[in-house]
Protein backbone atom coordinates (compact mmCIF):
# COMPACT_ATOMS: atom_id res chain seq x y z
CA UNK A 1 0.00 0.00 0.00
CA UNK A 2 1.32 3.55 -0.76
CA UNK A 3 -0.20 6.57 0.50
CA UNK A 4 0.46 9.93 -1.59
CA UNK A 5 -0.42 13.19 0.27
CA UNK A 6 -0.53 16.38 -1.80
CA UNK A 7 -0.80 19.22 0.24
CA UNK A 8 -2.46 22.07 -0.43
CA UNK A 9 -5.51 24.42 0.32
CA UNK A 10 -9.44 23.22 -0.61
CA UNK A 11 -10.75 26.06 -2.03
CA UNK A 12 -10.44 27.37 -5.88
CA UNK A 13 -9.22 30.79 -5.06
CA UNK A 14 -5.91 28.95 -3.66
CA UNK A 15 -6.06 26.31 -6.95
CA UNK A 16 -2.77 28.48 -9.17
CA UNK A 17 -1.06 29.43 -5.95
CA UNK A 18 2.43 28.23 -5.05
CA UNK A 19 1.83 26.51 -1.77
CA UNK A 20 -0.90 24.86 -3.85
CA UNK A 21 1.80 22.55 -5.76
CA UNK A 22 0.99 19.36 -3.41
CA UNK A 23 -2.21 19.13 -4.81
CA UNK A 24 -1.33 20.37 -8.43
CA UNK A 25 1.18 16.91 -8.58
CA UNK A 26 -1.29 14.91 -7.00
CA UNK A 27 -3.68 15.67 -9.44
CA UNK A 28 -1.08 14.99 -12.26
CA UNK A 29 -0.50 11.56 -10.64
CA UNK A 30 -4.03 10.79 -10.41
CA UNK A 31 -4.38 11.84 -14.21
CA UNK A 32 -0.97 9.47 -15.16
CA UNK A 33 -2.72 6.81 -13.36
CA UNK A 34 -6.36 7.07 -14.43
CA UNK A 35 -7.67 7.88 -11.07
CA UNK A 36 -10.34 9.94 -10.14
CA UNK A 37 -10.71 11.90 -7.13
CA UNK A 38 -14.77 10.62 -6.36
CA UNK A 39 -14.06 9.88 -2.61
CA UNK A 40 -14.13 12.15 0.65
CA UNK A 41 -12.92 9.86 3.89
CA UNK A 42 -10.50 11.51 6.37
CA UNK A 43 -10.91 15.28 6.18
CA UNK A 44 -9.39 14.64 2.55
CA UNK A 45 -10.24 14.05 -0.98
CA UNK A 46 -9.00 10.40 -2.30
CA UNK A 47 -8.37 8.75 -5.80
CA UNK A 48 -8.23 4.95 -5.22
CA UNK A 49 -6.18 2.79 -8.00
CA UNK A 50 -3.92 -0.19 -8.05
CA UNK A 51 -0.26 -0.32 -9.44
CA UNK A 52 1.25 -3.55 -9.44
CA UNK A 53 -1.47 -5.34 -7.34
CA UNK A 54 -0.64 -2.85 -4.78
CA UNK A 55 -3.33 -0.40 -3.40
CA UNK A 56 -2.50 3.46 -3.98
CA UNK A 57 -4.38 6.29 -2.20
CA UNK A 58 -3.91 10.28 -4.01
CA UNK A 59 -5.13 11.99 -1.01
CA UNK A 60 -5.79 16.06 -1.17
CA UNK A 61 -6.28 17.10 2.46
CA UNK A 62 -9.06 18.77 3.19
CA UNK A 63 -8.06 20.77 6.12
CA UNK A 64 -6.25 23.74 4.91
CA UNK A 65 -2.78 23.57 4.43
CA UNK A 66 -1.38 24.26 8.35
CA UNK A 67 -3.93 21.06 9.58
CA UNK A 68 -2.81 18.95 7.00
CA UNK A 69 -1.44 16.36 9.15
CA UNK A 70 -5.03 15.85 10.36
CA UNK A 71 -5.95 14.08 7.44
CA UNK A 72 -2.65 12.38 6.93
CA UNK A 73 -3.20 10.82 10.59
CA UNK A 74 -6.66 9.32 9.82
CA UNK A 75 -5.89 8.09 6.18
CA UNK A 76 -3.01 6.31 8.10
CA UNK A 77 -5.12 4.99 10.57
CA UNK A 78 -7.86 4.24 8.50
CA UNK A 79 -5.70 2.03 5.27
CA UNK A 80 -3.44 0.49 8.53
CA UNK A 81 -0.58 2.25 7.12
CA UNK A 82 2.59 3.21 8.43
CA UNK A 83 4.79 6.39 7.84
CA UNK A 84 6.82 4.36 5.59
CA UNK A 85 4.13 3.82 3.19
CA UNK A 86 3.83 7.81 2.98
CA UNK A 87 4.69 10.22 0.11
CA UNK A 88 3.92 13.70 0.85
CA UNK A 89 4.11 15.78 -1.75
CA UNK A 90 4.21 20.07 -1.19
CA UNK A 91 6.12 23.26 -2.21
CA UNK A 92 9.15 24.56 -0.43
CA UNK A 93 10.43 27.79 -0.57
CA UNK A 94 13.88 26.90 0.29
CA UNK A 95 14.39 25.40 -3.42
CA UNK A 96 14.62 27.50 -6.28
CA UNK A 97 11.65 27.44 -8.11
CA UNK A 98 10.79 24.91 -10.45
CA UNK A 99 13.31 22.33 -8.87
CA UNK A 100 12.34 18.78 -7.53
CA UNK A 101 14.18 17.66 -4.84
CA UNK A 102 13.43 14.16 -2.69
CA UNK A 103 14.34 13.10 0.73
CA UNK A 104 13.64 9.97 2.20
CA UNK A 105 13.20 11.85 5.77
CA UNK A 106 13.44 15.01 7.70
CA UNK A 107 12.62 17.98 9.18
CA UNK A 108 9.77 20.16 8.34
CA UNK A 109 11.86 23.28 7.56
CA UNK A 110 9.81 26.48 7.13
CA UNK A 111 6.39 24.63 5.95
CA UNK A 112 4.19 24.30 8.65
CA UNK A 113 1.98 21.92 6.72
CA UNK A 114 4.65 19.76 7.08
CA UNK A 115 5.33 20.14 10.57
CA UNK A 116 1.41 19.28 11.60
CA UNK A 117 1.85 16.01 9.52
CA UNK A 118 5.13 15.40 11.25
CA UNK A 119 3.38 16.05 14.52
CA UNK A 120 0.25 14.54 14.20
CA UNK A 121 2.02 11.43 13.03
CA UNK A 122 4.62 11.36 15.51
CA UNK A 123 7.51 10.38 12.55
CA UNK A 124 9.32 12.36 10.21
CA UNK A 125 10.51 8.79 8.57
CA UNK A 126 8.58 9.43 5.69
CA UNK A 127 9.26 10.21 2.18
CA UNK A 128 9.02 13.56 0.69
CA UNK A 129 8.91 15.13 -2.66
CA UNK A 130 9.43 19.12 -2.55
CA UNK A 131 8.97 21.16 -5.23
CA UNK A 132 10.86 24.79 -5.23
CA UNK A 133 9.26 28.22 -5.43
CA UNK A 134 11.65 30.39 -4.14
CA UNK A 135 12.15 33.38 -7.00
CA UNK A 136 14.74 35.71 -5.89
CA UNK A 137 13.60 38.38 -8.02
CA UNK A 138 10.44 38.53 -5.55
CA UNK A 139 10.97 39.92 -1.86
CA UNK A 140 7.29 39.87 -0.31
CA UNK A 141 6.53 37.98 3.07
CA UNK A 142 6.91 34.21 2.86
CA UNK A 143 3.09 34.37 3.67
CA UNK A 144 2.21 36.38 1.32
CA UNK A 145 4.51 34.92 -1.50
CA UNK A 146 3.12 31.16 -0.87
CA UNK A 147 -0.68 32.26 -1.07
CA UNK A 148 0.12 34.50 -4.33
CA UNK A 149 -1.07 32.99 -7.82
CA UNK A 150 1.95 31.92 -10.12
CA UNK A 151 3.13 34.33 -12.44
CA UNK A 152 1.67 33.54 -16.32
CA UNK A 153 5.23 33.68 -17.38
CA UNK A 154 6.35 30.56 -14.61
CA UNK A 155 3.33 29.10 -15.44
CA UNK A 156 4.56 26.64 -17.63
CA UNK A 157 8.28 25.55 -15.45
CA UNK A 158 5.48 25.38 -12.43
CA UNK A 159 3.68 22.77 -14.58
CA UNK A 160 6.49 20.69 -15.52
CA UNK A 161 7.51 21.06 -11.73
CA UNK A 162 4.35 19.52 -10.85
CA UNK A 163 4.69 16.68 -13.65
CA UNK A 164 7.94 15.88 -12.43
CA UNK A 165 7.16 15.22 -8.76
CA UNK A 166 4.25 13.28 -10.28
CA UNK A 167 6.56 11.01 -12.13
CA UNK A 168 8.89 10.82 -8.94
CA UNK A 169 5.79 9.25 -6.85
CA UNK A 170 4.87 7.25 -9.82
CA UNK A 171 9.10 5.75 -9.92
CA UNK A 172 8.09 4.89 -5.52
CA UNK A 173 4.98 3.43 -6.35
CA UNK A 174 6.05 1.01 -8.85
CA UNK A 175 9.46 0.05 -6.03
CA UNK A 176 12.16 2.05 -7.13
CA UNK A 177 14.56 2.62 -4.32
CA UNK A 178 14.19 6.23 -2.49
CA UNK A 179 17.91 6.90 -4.04
CA UNK A 180 17.54 5.66 -7.22
CA UNK A 181 14.74 8.12 -7.45
CA UNK A 182 16.19 11.05 -6.25
CA UNK A 183 19.56 10.56 -8.22
CA UNK A 184 16.94 10.17 -11.02
CA UNK A 185 14.82 13.48 -10.61
CA UNK A 186 16.67 15.84 -8.12
CA UNK A 187 17.82 18.73 -9.77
Amino acid sequence: MKIIVGLGNPEEKYAKTFHNMGWMAAGDLANNLGAKFKKRECEALCAETYVGGEKVIIARPLTYMNCSGRAVKQLLAKHKATPADLVVIYDDYDIPKGHVRIRPSGSAGTHNGMRSVIAEIGSSEFVRIRIGIRDPEVSVPIINYVLSNVRPEDYELFISACGRAADAALALIKGEKCENVMTKFNG
